[in-house]
């Protein structure tokens, strides 16, 4: 389930090229904070999946929610 909402989730990022340097910027709408930015387009949505890990796990462990992505949420359920 983590694995389809990442990839669903990468997969409504937006890229752009920036006119100062040339470099590569990607962000993903609804995650607010998901941002990265690289020289080659392949190495900036590798360190904008890394990004995405890091805040889905940051939120989880704060028990703060998650938008909902192609039908798919994560959330948190305390089990006894």
């Amino acid at each position: 389930m983590l694995s389809q909402y990442i990839q669903a989730a990468i997969r409504q990022a937006k890229y752009k090229i920036l006119p100062d340097d040339g470099s590569y910027y990607g962000e993903i709408p609804g995650f607010q904070g998901v941002y990265a930015n690289a020289e080659m387009l392949g190495d900036c949505r590798d360190e904008l999946l890394e990004v995405l890990e890091q805040w889905i796990f940051f939120r989880l462990s704060k028990n703060l929610p998650l938008p909902t992505v192609d039908g798919l949420k994560l959330s948190v359920e305390k089990v006894s």
